[in-house]
């Protein structure tokens, strides 16, 4: 079997892509999508119709320009989902506005709009996980969603234990730990510049994560993100979700090596975690003593917010 297919035996694949043509290829359970891939997506000359109904939805809509460039905005998003749902058996992940990032209130208003926009294509919310970036506020926001309105949510931008128990403790659906962007800090800021995938930081990371999730019987689902390369991929065989570019599932894919599983229930259950109690002040803290998780939900966010920006521009030129 190629790589591929042993993963898929013992862990979900979920393919990390706008393209419907790479989900057709990879056969995927599930898609993730954010503002950058979206934005990929939308400047394809194949998607170019999906952009035109989103603007003609916008142009209907009442309001400033701004007000209707936004519309259009959160109706290419749910177009999206809705054609990747077409093809995937599982869910679509979509993306709120990272400017929403520490605005409780906001992001689950935006939330809920995008929601019933699915609605009205006739998409049930459980097909839908709604990605919130892992700050304070977004956390409280998927909170509230789950809790209150059955919504549930995939946690993104998501860089350390603390962020990760403060999702499990809130009660999330699904969140989505960053491997490579950790891998990229520290290759910039210490002195080691390779890594072999058992010690690679972002690897040893979402380890730790899982660890601490199955030793407390969390039922917050774990989705390793943002890869390098296969060997940071197959490193956490058995983890429970693994999202991935098309580049890198096509390696997976020509890659005859043996996969074996790395993580389980029964081992994290043996291991000797002490259990972290948190609350806003000690979250905050602990977040700004780790320089690497600060730093990468901090750039994380500018860069989806830029791109956000880029397709915000594209739309507006059709106005």
């Amino acid at each position: 079997m190629s790589a591929l297919e042993q993963l898929k035996k013992v862990t979900t694949i979920v393919a990390d892509t706008g393209d419907f043509d790479a989900i057709n290829d990879y056969k995927p359970t599930d898609v993730t999508t954010n503002p950058s891939l979206i934005l990929n997506a939308s400047t394809m000359e194949r998607y170019k119709h999906l952009v035109q109904n989103a603007v003609e939805y916008g142009k209907r809509k009442q309001g400033t320009l701004e007000n209707r460039v936004e519309e259009a905005m959160d109706y290419l998003c749910v177009l999206f989902g809705c054609e990747i749902l077409k093809i995937v058996p599982g869910r679509v992940s979509t993306e709120i506005d990272a400017r929403l990032s520490f605005d409780t209130t906001q992001s689950v208003e935006k939330a809920l709009k995008l929601i019933k926009l699915y609605k009205s294509f006739g998409i049930r919310k459980e097909r839908i996980l709604i990605k919130l970036a892992s700050t304070w506020e977004g956390i409280r926001a998927a909170e509230i969603l789950e809790k209150e309105y059955f919504v549930h949510c995939n946690l993104t931008l998501l860089f350390s234990l603390v962020q990760a128990v403060a999702c499990a403790e809130a009660g999330v659906t699904l969140i989505s730990p960053f491997v490579g962007r950790i891998l990229d800090w520290h290759i910039a800021n210490t002195d080691t510049k390779s890594f072999e995938p058992n010690d690679d930081p972002g690897v040893i990371s979402v380890r730790n994560i899982y660890n601490y999730y199955k030793k407390n019987d969390y039922k917050t689902s774990i989705m390793g993100a943002s890869f390098r390369n296969t060997g940071e991929i197959k490193a956490l065989a058995g983890c429970d979700l693994l999202t991935i570019s098309p580049a890198l599932l096509k390696e997976l894919e020509h890659d005859r090596g043996e996969v074996p599983v790395q993580l389980s229930v029964s081992n994290a259950r043996q291991q000797n975690i002490k259990q972290l109690c948190l609350y806003e002040n000690k979250f905050r803290w602990l977040m700004n003593e780790d320089a690497m998780a600060s730093d990468k939900l901090a750039d994380g966010i500018r860069k989806f917010t830029l791109d956000t920006i880029k397709l915000e521009n594209l739309i507006r030129s059709f106005f």
